[in-house]
């Protein structure tokens, strides 16, 4: 059957796991093709373009942006995909292929901003150039990737081709799908494995809209027009009923079965299954979508589809997150006022922030955004116009599941959270009982995932 699969960086850095456990795992023959592998960066590799994803570490972007040494930066980034190249050459990569494949890219990717550079010097032009500036880093990492991986399949005798989406010396003016269309109308899957790279240069520009969920975003994409059988996410780790590093991996299991409705859920507080701006396609095409463990071959991992419901009522994911604050909006002329929600949320929409959480009383509303986001512009807007708005540094812990309207549920999580000592800020539950919500103090986020699992998790 025909598969569109994707492989995170940190699988990718396991180059010698991803050749075992995914491109031969119990195949051999015509079963090793007719499959398109979507490709991230090794990992670190768009941190050292850009910037560091966790951290915000500058990156050759910043050096550019700023107008230092960006020449210095890339070259660091040479130096390193050559030393990846290097060490994958005992999996049967053509060194100085790959070497010279490095070189055209980063020397490419330096003539087009030293052009940048000089634009910027004009005077003339500054936010295009640096988003298009971005768009250009971004690319470098994906096609050392794919043509890496490329090379030492083709090396061990598989028909392999090779879907450079990057557009990197390529001034046709096409759009993302344009592209993607162009490029697989000429190969037949039936008779090759393909790799592709997870960025797709297009005139709407890729990493302007989704940012750093560029390549699940491409792999969406492909998945829309190939219509594969299943889509595939290949990460480092299951999709576990809690995070294993908090409450211990043999407190958790891989979710097994879940619809899309809660992996949007999980995406809101952090936990990607898989962009929700991926997902979505996904989900209107009917496409169903696979979670695998890259070091697991043999386990199924979890489906996610569009109509899945548990048989049992049950808790399916305990998650959340410790870097969110509340914002508290008190004011007594609320009461009985039409359009004071409204305003308020017009506030937050003219600084572009959206919110993972709110809870209203006759005259305040609660509001939980992610930290990030915070904006003291924002916060002076507010205190203008209400009487008293105060900032809190919170946690999120969440219950998700498609069957969890259950009686007694939310008193037995309550009660475990009670009998840990954690006191609960707030509570949201929307009607449709798959997602129950409970803020709580930032220091107490671990000991209250650890509860909850131990009270209502499988």
């Amino acid at each position: 059957m025909l598969t569109v699969e994707k492989i995170g960086g940190t699988s990718m850095s396991a180059l010698k796991d991803v050749i075992d456990n995914i491109i031969y795992y119990g195949r051999t023959g015509d079963r090793l093709y007719n499959r398109v592998f979507i490709v991230s960066a090794f990992s670190g590799v768009t941190n050292l373009l850009l910037e560091n994803k966790k951290t915000k570490a500058p990156g050759a972007y910043h050096q550019f942006a700023t107008g230092n040494d960006y020449h210095q930066a890339l070259e660091a980034v040479r130096l390193h995909l050559k030393q990846l190249n290097a060490h994958y050459g005992p999996l049967g990569l053509n060194i100085a292929h790959a070497d010279e494949v490095t070189d055209g890219i980063i020397n490419r990717v330096l003539t087009y901003l030293d052009s940048a550079n000089t634009m910027l010097a004009s005077g003339y032009l500054n936010e295009g150039i640096l988003l298009a500036v971005r768009e250009i880093l971004a690319s470098v990492g994906e096609s050392h990737s794919a043509f890496v991986l490329t090379n030492i399949l083709q090396n061990k005798a598989l028909n392999v081709a090779l879907a450079d989406l990057s557009g990197l010396g390529d001034g046709r003016s096409l759009t993302i799908d344009e592209r993607i269309r162009e490029e697989f109308a000429t190969i037949d899957l039936k008779t090759c494995l393909c790799i592709a790279t997870g960025y797709v240069k297009g005139t709407e520009g890729i990493m302007r809209e989704f940012d750093r969920g560029y390549s699940e975003v491409t792999f969406s994409r492909i998945a829309q027009l190939l219509r594969p059988e299943e889509a595939i996410i290949h990460k480092e780790y299951h999709l576990s009923t809690a995070d294993p590093a908090l409450v211990g991996i043999e407190n958790v299991q891989p979710v097994g079965y879940t619809n899309y409705d809660i992996a949007d859920q999980l995406a809101d507080v952090g936990m990607e299954a898989i962009h929700p701006k991926a997902a979505k396609p996904l989900e209107i095409a009917l496409i169903n979508l696979r979670i695998k463990n890259t070091f697991e071959p043999e386990h199924p991992g979890t489906l996610i589809t569009k109509n899945y419901v548990s048989a049992h009522k049950r808790v399916e994911v305990i998650t959340g997150s410790d870097q969110q604050l509340l914002i508290d909006i008190y004011d007594p002329l609320m009461v009985g006022a039409v359009g004071s929600d409204l305003d308020i949320m017009q506030v937050f929409a003219r600084y572009s922030i959206s919110y993972t959480f709110k809870a209203t009383s006759a005259n305040s509303i609660s509001i939980v955004i992610w930290e990030s986001d915070l904006n003291q512009k924002l916060l002076k807007d507010l205190k203008a116009k209400y009487e008293h708005v105060t900032v809190e540094p919170v946690a999120m812990v969440c219950l998700l599941g498609s069957n969890m309207d259950q009686p007694g549920l939310l008193a037995k999580a309550t009660a475990a959270l009670a009998q840990a000592e954690i006191n609960i800020l707030s509570v949201g539950i929307a009607l449709r009982k798959v997602n129950f919500q409970f803020v709580i103090t930032r220091q107490h986020f671990k000991a209250a995932i650890v509860a909850l699992n131990k009270a209502v998790g499988q």
